[in-house]
């Protein structure tokens, strides 16, 4: 009712400026019908509706149990696990994972539905009502163009995260670039601008970035621009192309650890205090690593052998073609056999120390044509540039893309402690 009393007042106010009129109010017209809330759901339900449980996967919870417990029938239960293994698996359920079981609003309160967060996108629904259901899901989610550039001072890592941006940015950007930067050896003074989309649910809860669309990077004053483009519509493999449509992939990853550093380079003239300062040629490059960090394979291959020996400790040997093989040593663990076609980014072991090694690290093994040779002194092939069909197509959508790229300004650096002392000497005599 004061709803209605606000709208004749407000009225009665603008027609009481007018005092040479007559005003008839249409009261029948004021009874407008109230709006009502609108019905807010989640998952795809209105949680009003039930009694909810809202937890996470503990360590010994099963799908089973977690059912019995909430009064579902055993063969509904038996129903899930059988026929909707493709949409939900039961058996891969993880600890840590969010989930929500809906209730009946009575004193039984059976559960109705069971809803489980694969991750903060997708989830998966398991409807018990009537006949069972099973089905996948996403969230809402709002995408939000975003541009950032640095200029490196000590590291590529430091010079994105001082900016707040996402840890993973520095990741992408270090795989776009893993085969024409050794990222090893950047210099102060390099520079990189990025274009990437985050994502939020709900408008308001960031759920992480996407892969990077365009990048550039400077580095020994070689500027080198990056695209990202589908070059095979029916397989939808995207790569990244230069300027020119060059392929930015090697068929060989530089490293085969993300992230480590090199802790001994390969040396035919090495001598060692321990044996005597005698000659003992180090044929391989050590990467230093945590105990644990994934090992990659550094090109598509076939692994010859998957073992232990000696000094090599536990490792994996690939086949690449012809002409090339790779070795990887030291491994706490393997997780490739004798036979197996891997591709390039695959995790094959994790960093260990096993056989002759005075700390956590993997010795990478380069052979060409039988011979062991320095990989970081090699000109890995190029992957194939793309077909010339493509290019015109190509180059019509990067125009726009690199007039951003170049239009994006580096941030502006931090006075050195000498200039704030100048700039505060001036003020003083101003």
């Amino acid at each position: 009712m004061q709803k209605y009393w606000g709208i004749i007042l407000a009225l009665t106010v603008v027609f009481s400026c007018k005092e040479d009129k007559e005003v008839k109010v249409d009261y029948e017209a004021l009874k407008i019908s109230p709006v009502e809330d609108p019905v807010i759901t989640h998952f795809g339900f209105n949680l009003e509706d039930f009694t909810v449980q809202q937890d996470t996967i503990k360590y010994g919870d099963s799908f089973g149990e977690l059912m019995l417990k909430n009064k579902v029938d055993y063969p509904k239960i038996v129903k899930i696990t059988e026929e909707y293994r493709d949409t939900f698996d039961v058996r891969k359920i993880r600890v840590g994972k969010p989930y929500l079981i809906l209730k009946s609003k009575d004193t039984v309160e059976k559960a109705q539905v069971f809803i489980y967060e694969n991750d903060p996108i997708n989830y998966t629904v398991v409807d018990l009502r009537d006949s069972v259901l099973a089905y996948r899901n996403k969230k809402k989610v709002k995408y939000v163009e975003r541009e950032a550039s640095g200029i490196i001072e000590t590291s590529l890592s430091e010079a994105i995260l001082d900016q707040g941006i996402d840890y993973n940015v520095t990741n992408n950007l270090s795989e776009i670039y893993a085969w024409t930067i050794d990222f090893f050896r950047l210099q102060k003074g390099d520079k990189f601008k990025v274009i990437y989309k985050e994502k939020y649910i709900n408008d308001s809860i960031y759920a992480g970035v996407e892969p990077i669309e365009s990048a550039y990077f400077e580095h020994n004053g070689r500027p080198i621009y990056a695209f990202a483009y589908e070059n095979d519509s029916l397989k939808s493999i995207v790569d990244y192309f230069d300027e020119e449509a060059n392929n930015l992939r090697r068929t060989f990853l530089r490293a085969p650890v993300k992230f480590s550093r090199i802790s001994s380079r390969y040396n035919l003239k090495r001598r060692i205090r321990y044996y005597g300062y005698k000659l003992r040629p180090h044929k391989g490059t050590d990467y230093a690593a945590p105990i644990g960090t994934p090992i990659l394979a550094t090109a598509d291959g076939t692994v010859t052998e998957s073992t232990r020996r000696g000094g090599n400790g536990k490792y994996v040997k690939i086949r690449h073609n012809g002409t090339y093989s790779t070795q990887y040593l030291h491994m706490k663990a393997q997780k490739v056999k004798k036979g197996e076609f891997v591709r390039q980014g695959d995790v094959i072991g994790w960093i260990g120390m096993t056989g002759n090694t005075g700390g956590p690290h993997v010795c990478y093994r380069f052979w060409k044509n039988g011979r062991q040779v320095d990989p970081l002194r090699e000109k890995l092939p190029l992957a194939e540039p793309l077909a010339e069909p493509l290019r015109p197509d190509y180059f019509a959508y990067i125009a726009p893309i690199k007039d951003q790229l170049d239009c994006i300004v580096y941030p502006e650096p931090e006075p050195e402690e000498e200039d704030l002392l100048t700039l505060n000497e001036e003020n003083v005599t101003k």
